[in-house]
């Protein structure tokens, strides 16, 4: 009996731990990584909506990733880098999508367009990012001129 309540002990333990180490991912970083316009979708709601830098270097080469984190607050990176400020934004790509000669070799362009809100004035915007592909996941590599 007394190997019985010790195996059914260990067999608790072991269920336990196991289903423990099935949380959910790292909340620090953006896991969906396999298609651009996601990655830049995330990119760019990890810093404005969530506020959360880290989140948004996560998928930046380690170069803008180094830029980044250098302002150490969203709002500093938005200020910045990017010229926009928003209390609360949506954020949508284009219409068209990726254009298949945009998405060649590994590289895409994504136009992101902007529809939010700063101090209770409608702000709308447009940006383009220069995404490559590296191992079959998508990072943000530079921040392209804006288109108009």
């Amino acid at each position: 009996m007394r190997y019985l309540k010790t195996f059914l002990y260990s067999l608790l333990f072991c269920s336990v731990f196991l289903l423990t180490a099935c949380g959910e991912d790292d909340p620090q970083k953006i896991t969906t990584v396999d298609n651009p316009e996601t990655v830049a979708i995330a990119f760019f709601d990890a810093l404005y909506n969530e506020k959360n830098i880290e989140k948004a270097a996560s998928v930046c080469n380690p170069k803008l990733a180094r830029l980044i984190l250098h302002y150490r607050t969203s709002s500093a990176v938005a200020r910045h880098l990017f010229n926009m400020s928003y209390d609360k934004v949506e954020i949508k790509p284009d219409s068209a999508g990726v254009k298949v000669r945009e998405q060649f070799k590994g590289q895409a362009n994504i136009t992101i367009y902007f529809d939010g809100y700063y101090q209770d004035n409608r702000i709308k915007d447009v940006k383009r990012l220069g995404i490559v592909q590296r191992d079959g996941k998508w990072f943000i590599d530079k921040v392209l001129k804006d288109p108009f």
